[in-house]
């Protein structure tokens, strides 16, 4: 099978995006609504437009990637900054914490725990701010979606 042609985001939005994808992956379920919810999002953020034809083309890239589970050991390592890192961590806690699959499920199963610890050693950040980044997610538990939550963040980390 031949992957995909690269989109017109950058590599770093790319990778960021992909490791937030391998978090929702976790549980082993990517669903219909998440994936459609995930790509008008983003390709709001990431088109450099509002065309509507080129977001729809921005969403056509993407959807191939985000049906992708890549590993994280694959993906952590090309991260350019501790920022980067820690912005990871916080979206990472965040999907995994969104929602449980049936109401008897605790939010965080043992399929996105395992998932997480394994992102908290691949990102080796200090223990006290893996603390703190997961206290701020927690505070920010508000009625905004996961989705529109990751896109806000990734959007203000990108304007920087």
């Amino acid at each position: 099978m031949q992957p995909p042609p690269p989109p017109s985001i950058t590599p770093r939005q790319m990778n960021l995006l992909r490791i937030v994808v391998s978090m929702a992956w976790a549980d082993g379920e990517l669903a219909t609504e998440e994936v459609d919810l995930m790509l008008n999002r983003f390709s709001r953020l990431f088109a450099a437009g509002d065309a509507p034809q080129q977001l729809q083309q921005v969403q056509e890239e993407l959807r191939d990637y985000l049906m992708q589970n890549l590993p994280l050991d694959e993906l952590i390592p090309q991260l350019e900054s501790q920022e980067e890192r820690e912005l990871v961590l916080q979206l990472g806690y965040e999907v995994i914490s969104s929602s449980a699959r049936t109401p008897d499920e605790p939010k965080i199963n043992a399929e996105e725990a395992a998932a997480y610890k394994k992102l908290v050693q691949l990102l080796n950040l200090p223990e006290d701010v893996v603390k703190r980044t997961e206290a701020e997610a927690a505070a920010d538990d508000n009625e905004e979606g996961i989705v529109d939550k990751m896109v806000r963040k990734l959007q203000k980390f990108i304007q920087r």
